[in-house]
């Protein structure tokens, strides 16, 4: 057989029965074709493989705190009758925006007219008394001067006189009281602001006072509040960090941010105006509220958001980007490679995120963290790591 022959015959053997097999009464790994073939084939170490790491970076970052919370009016208006009657007209369409002042509802003013009119003939009537009780109290006075009548006379023309005087005021009264309902059938907006439908339709009876229906609301919308929940422990930090600051109290002095919904920036700015003045013993929690100003009247009182408070400036923090991070049930951990290529694993605690970065605890700024690859990884394994570059993120928290 050729020499060639019989090479690939040992190595088809050896595969076939093992090295340590017999065949035709012999060892197959004592037979010198087989032994050629090993000889000829000297063993080759795998390579290692290549993992792409990034360098933890560790950058001066602003840290928040968010809240979910809703927008609220500032004023909100319900739109009441002060007098009774008929109604006469509406002077405004469902959903306008109104200014301070402005004509909404008309009722028929002229039962109050009568009354006026009523009311200012009594103080005429009531003012013809009083000259008349006057000139009896002169007359009365010149008499007791010449001796002509008693003392008793001039007291009773005294007394006439002062309850003529107090009838004027009295008829007085009844005319300011006249003229303020009539005022009254003329319903005009006490605060500028967006107003709801009209509830009542004109020729509709109408009553008067709080205990009757509302004709209409008006919410003021600029500018406009955000109210928020926050936990004991965070007003505790707050306070803490703003006793530290020099700052005596939040409200009026904290800067904040809100987003809408359908937004993904934190583009609506405005300030922290009112801290509740103690903690709900039923949730724990301490009621916000921050102010924006909303000219456009985009931000409608009812709207959720998100609102994010500044709870550290300049802090320095270590990042790196989110899909290094693992998971095993409710542990976070990341791989990391060593000088020698060697990778070990290191559990993290996740803190906020920044576009596609996350701030951790547990590394160390420089340590090269895998970042893909990391299928082919276990702990004690040896790679060749591949350092690449991230792109800098805006510290701006999503």
């Amino acid at each position: 057989m050729p020499k060639s022959s019989k090479l690939l015959a040992g190595a088809a053997l050896a595969v076939f029965y093992g090295a340590g097999a017999w065949y035709a009464g012999e060892r197959i790994s004592d037979m010198p074709f087989v032994a050629s073939v090993e000889a000829s084939a000297p063993a080759q170490e795998a390579p290692h493989p290549v993992v792409d790491v990034v360098a933890a970076d560790a950058r001066s970052i602003t840290e928040w705190d968010e809240f979910t919370g809703r927008f609220e009016a500032v004023d909100e208006v319900s739109i009441r009758a002060r007098v009774s009657g008929y109604l006469d007209a509406v002077h405004f369409k469902p959903g306008d925006i109104v200014e301070k002042g402005d004509l909404l509802f008309s009722i028929d003013a002229r039962p109050f007219e009568t009354a006026l009119a009523e009311a200012e003939a009594r103080l005429s009537e009531a003012r013809a008394a009083a000259r008349l009780a006057e000139k009896e109290l002169e007359r009365a006075e010149q008499l007791i001067e010449n001796g002509h009548t008693s003392r008793s006379v001039l007291d009773e023309r005294i007394h006439e006189a002062e309850i003529a005087a107090a009838s004027i005021a009295a008829a007085k009264a009844a005319v300011s009281r006249a003229r303020l309902d009539l005022g009254f059938t003329q319903i005009h907006a006490p605060v500028s602001g967006r107003i709801s439908d009209d509830f009542v339709s004109p020729g509709n009876l109408i009553a008067a006072g709080a205990g009757s229906g509302a004709l209409t609301t008006i919410v003021s919308l600029d500018p406009i509040h955000f109210v928020f929940d926050a936990t004991e422990q965070q007003y505790l930090e707050y306070m803490r960090a703003s006793a530290s600051s020099g700052l005596r109290e939040i409200a009026g002095k904290t800067p904040v941010d809100v987003r809408l919904i359908d937004e993904a920036d934190f583009a609506h700015g405005g300030s922290i105006d009112f801290i509740d003045n103690r903690i709900d013993r039923s949730t724990g929690t301490i009621r916000g509220r921050a102010v924006f100003e909303n000219p456009d009247g985009v931000l409608t009182p009812g709207m959720f958001g998100r609102l994010r408070l500044a709870t550290a400036e300049d802090a320095r923090r270590v990042l790196i980007p989110e899909r290094a991070i693992g998971s095993d049930q409710t542990t976070k951990f990341v791989w990391v490679v060593d000088n020698t290529g060697t990778v070990s694993r290191k559990i993290v605690t996740l803190g906020d995120r920044y576009a596609d970065e996350r701030v951790v605890e547990g590394l160390s700024e420089g340590e090269r963290v895998i970042v893909s690859g990391l299928h082919m990884v276990g702990a004690g394994a040896q790679v060749t790591a591949r350092l690449i570059d991230e792109p800098t993120v805006q510290m701006a928290k999503r």
